[in-house]
């Protein structure tokens, strides 16, 4: 394992134990066995450490995904990360780097959301600004239901409460395609 990956792994086990304000270099090149100087080459900062692993962790959630057939699948990529790292999720999201943390749950959730829609519309003429203003919609829905989630310890099950809204919807997305493509 090269020297950038082997201190974004022990960061993150070290953010699975406690807050990200009790995480110092220091202690992240204690526990890879590296100098400080290392750790500098790859990273100005901690703020900058976090960064790239939020960034690398959302690109590899939309990696994953060619497209999305429901909007329970977007939910699920929105908060997959969340979910197999609920301590490290939650540390960075009740951290100083809340912000940067916030900021890829609103880009995947555009992303995900983008790619629903464009393959619900994928052989229909719709307007360009009609079908923006449904992607804001739905990404602020997604976004809104992940970030209260998180507000609230993760404590309930954001996917059964999801997949509820989603059958007392059901349709409405597919009928506002069909009216908007009329």
């Amino acid at each position: 394992m090269d020297t950038k990956n082997l201190i974004k792994k022990t960061f993150l086990e070290l953010l699975e134990q406690r807050p990200l304000s009790q995480i110092t270099v220091k202690d992240i090149v204690g526990s890879c066995g590296i100098n400080r100087n290392s750790f500098y080459y790859h990273y100005a900062d901690l703020p900058a450490l976090v960064e790239d692993v939020i960034t690398e962790e959302a690109d590899k959630i939309m990696e994953k995904y060619d497209s999305f057939e429901s909007l329970e699948k977007c939910l699920d990529a929105v908060i997959e990360f969340s979910l197999s790292h609920r301590k490290v999720a939650l540390h960075l999201f009740n951290s100083n780097s809340h912000d940067v943390f916030v900021h890829y749950f609103m880009q995947i959730s555009d992303e995900v959301i983008r790619r629903y829609f464009e393959e619900l519309c994928r052989d229909r003429k719709i307007d360009e600004e009609d079908k923006e203003i449904v992607i804001h919609y739905y990404k602020c829905l997604l976004f809104g239901q992940a970030v209260d989630w998180m507000r609230c310890g993760m404590t309930n099950d954001i996917q059964h409460q999801f997949r509820r809204f989603c059958e007392f919807n059901k349709g409405s997305i597919e009928a506002m395609v069909d009216r908007l493509s009329s």
